[in-house]
């Protein structure tokens, strides 16, 4: 085989992928079939059901992701069982609000380290002075770089999930504020906090708002807040949580009770406060350092360095 012919064979697999893949993804005309249409709504209960979707719905693109399925699949597999932690991670996007599974998740980061790589492999094949370090040492750049692009695309979930836990953390004492003048009010717990979840608009409003939505689906409210609280992992809201089945469980008042958690929660943020800017203090002498007092300085020198200029 030529080279010629060895690229006509290349071009023309591609050409013909690419198209191939364009003619899969026009709508189609003809009328879906049972299957396609029952399927989804039965993934809960049928295993059968969940193969099938995953079989027909390789998005974005069909026909790419019925050829590279099987090898994706693998290399997902491999990455999981090298990385494990998938309780971390379904934990992780739950807190920090994601609504993707931890197969989609693991699919991202593979596709991540999967774009460093190839990244990594033009630049060693494309510069010459990577060209000249060793072997082993041009090999394993481009294992480091995929490596080092799967984990980012973790550390960004976990830094996500840290962020927003801080949002909630920092939403909490109004949050129970709230609740308290909506319980002395005389309205309930259930009332009071769908009136929280439908009058603000932060993240632990949101889930307050979900928990709304479940009890109006049947769940009780008990059952709603653990789960939420299981899902979060926030320790100021699993307090919360238990403070709040505790009075529905003995019918005590809750009023009084969130008042002082509010309290609580406002000076353990002050607290927290107070050890960053502990932490902080040596960065915060960088500006004083660098910046304000050669200025200052500046100021003090600049008039009488013009003075003896213009003297002389």
């Amino acid at each position: 085989m030529t080279t010629s012919l060895g690229w006509a064979v290349l071009l023309g697999t591609t050409l013909g992928v690419g198209l191939w893949s364009l003619v899969s993804l026009m709508p189609r005309l003809s009328r879906p079939r049972l299957a396609d249409r029952v399927a989804p709504y039965i993934l809960d209960v049928s295993a059968e059901a969940r193969a099938f979707v995953d079989r027909v719905s390789v998005d974005p693109l069909p026909i790419l992701g019925t050829l590279f399925a099987p090898t994706f699949g693998w290399l997902k597999r491999g990455l999981s069982s090298v990385l494990g932690g998938s309780e971390t991670i379904e934990r992780r996007l739950r807190q920090s609000g994601s609504t993707r599974s931890v197969d989609e998740f693991r699919s991202g980061q593979l596709v991540w380290g999967l774009i460093t790589l190839a990244g990594a492999v033009v630049l060693t094949a494309s510069l010459p002075a990577v060209r000249s370090f060793p072997l082993v040492l041009q090999l394993s750049l481009p294992l480091l770089a995929g490596s080092g692009g799967s984990l980012t695309r973790e550390w960004l979930l976990q830094r996500a999930a840290t962020a927003r836990l801080a949002r909630m953390r920092s939403e909490l004492p109004t949050i129970l504020e709230f609740l308290t003048l909506s319980l002395s009010a005389g309205e309930g717990i259930l009332d009071s906090l769908r009136r929280v979840s439908g009058t603000s608009s932060g993240e632990l409003s949101r889930e307050f708002a979900a928990v709304v939505t479940e009890v109006h689906t049947g769940v009780p409210l008990a059952v709603a807040l653990q789960s939420l609280a299981r899902g979060i992992q926030l320790t100021e809201v699993t307090r919360l949580v238990d403070q709040i089945t505790g009075a529905l469980d003995r019918g005590s008042p809750l009023a009084e009770v969130l008042r002082a958690q509010a309290q609580d929660a406002r000076d353990q943020a002050k607290r927290v406060l107070l050890e960053i800017a502990g932490k902080k203090e040596v960065a915060m002498l960088v500006p004083l350092v660098f910046l304000i007092l050669p200025m200052t300085i500046l100021f003090a020198i600049f008039p009488g360095l013009v003075v003896l200029q213009s003297g002389f």
